[in-house]
């Protein structure tokens, strides 16, 4: 069997519901969150085998828990950790003090993904985030005064109220914090969040491009590698987890929504507490993926990232000849063969790309 080198858990609170999330959540509730972080331990004692080399704790918002219930989290996932190379807990900078980040640092915690948003207070306010850009600069400020340097931040654009000017600015104040990866996300209307209840729309498509320009332009004059999709980092500093993601290598996803891939199937577990807590049949979906399948999600995803896609390994792993199967996609003027990998060299585009692999 291969070996699962890549742990994701999902950590299902938040002391708040931002206005445009739709991922699996509770308002945090310290007697379900103690329930639940008993349930967690016999399942990651179920699923969990051997050595890690990466870990990612998101949510949700892990840095909800109290201090007890993070030093237990991290104490059960401590066995599976001894030979990681990139341990990510994602936080918040309104629950993020310094005594939970020398927790973090006791238990090898070496990357820290950041929820910020925007610099702008009250666009914060409008998309129901609890925290100031000053509560992030005071965090990034004690996270590097305990050596925890390796820092990523979440922006995002195409925001009701949102326009070039304040864009470019939240832009400007993070690169201003020092920290050597940025992920981008545009507001997608989930019909189930607060803004898709609310009728909210998105911003006019042509400002959404004009502000992926925008931020692509900005970052890289900054010294940012766009080295994916929706993501830029300075040199030796993209996420190790994620590329596990863009290379199609098999991952474990342990508690609440947490989906894997391992083979052939790919699963889903329940949102749903009295399921999950109940213990006896979490997963809600079970797929198991034929190989043409897998074969396109795997050009899809390695696509996604400047390193592209290694040839020679997809050909023994699908038993196929890559160059000659997807020749429609291969002989796309934005696709090129070096050194033996197959890259998109122009990102902005991939959507439309991706339909010559279609087959």
């Amino acid at each position: 069997m291969t070996r699962i080198k890549h742990l994701y858990l999902h950590v299902p609170f938040c002391s708040s519901i931002c206005y445009y999330c739709d991922f699996c959540h509770r308002i945090f509730d310290e007697k379900l969150s103690e329930r639940w972080l008993d349930r967690l331990e016999e399942e990651i004692r179920e699923n969990c085998h051997g050595q890690y080399e990466t870990i990612y704790i998101g949510g949700g918002t892990p840095t909800v828990l109290s201090y007890v219930q993070l030093e237990s989290l991290l104490g059960l996932i401590a066995p599976y950790a001894k030979e990681c190379i990139e341990y990510t807990i994602e936080v918040n900078p309104e629950s993020l003090d310094e005594e939970k980040i020398r927790l973090f640092v006791q238990y090898g915690i070496s990357r820290i993904s950041m929820g910020v948003q925007s610099s702008d207070d009250a666009i914060l306010r409008s998309i129901g985030r609890r925290h100031s850009f000053s509560d992030v600069k005071e965090k990034i400020r004690l996270l590097k005064k305990n050596g925890l340097e390796n820092i990523s931040v979440d922006l995002m654009y195409s925001l009701p109220g949102q326009d070039l000017d304040i864009l470019e600015k939240s832009i400007d104040d993070v690169v201003k914090l020092e920290v050597p990866h940025i992920s981008l996300y545009s507001l997608t209307i989930e019909e189930n969040s607060v803004f898709g209840k609310k009728g909210i729309s998105n911003l006019d498509e042509e400002i959404e491009e004009d502000m992926y320009e925008l931020i692509g332009r900005k970052l890289k004059e900054k010294g940012y590698i766009h080295y994916e999709v929706s993501n830029y980092c300075l040199e030796g500093y993209h996420s190790r987890h994620n590329m596990g993601y863009w290379d199609y290598e098999d991952f474990l996803g342990v508690s609440l929504s947490a989906s894997g891939k391992i083979g052939n199937n790919r699963y889903t577990n329940t949102r749903s507490f009295e399921k999950y807590l109940g213990g006896k049949d979490i997963r809600d979906e079970n797929l198991y993926l034929e190989n043409d399948e897998m074969e396109f999600e795997h050009i899809m995803m390695s696509l996604r990232t400047i390193y592209g896609l290694d040839i020679e390994a997809f050909n023994r792993k699908y038993h196929c000849d890559l160059l000659k199967k997807y020749h429609k996609g291969v002989s796309n003027p934005d696709i090129a063969v070096k050194e033996g990998r197959l890259i998109c060299t122009n990102l902005e585009i991939l959507n439309r790309i991706l339909l010559d692999f279609m087959i």
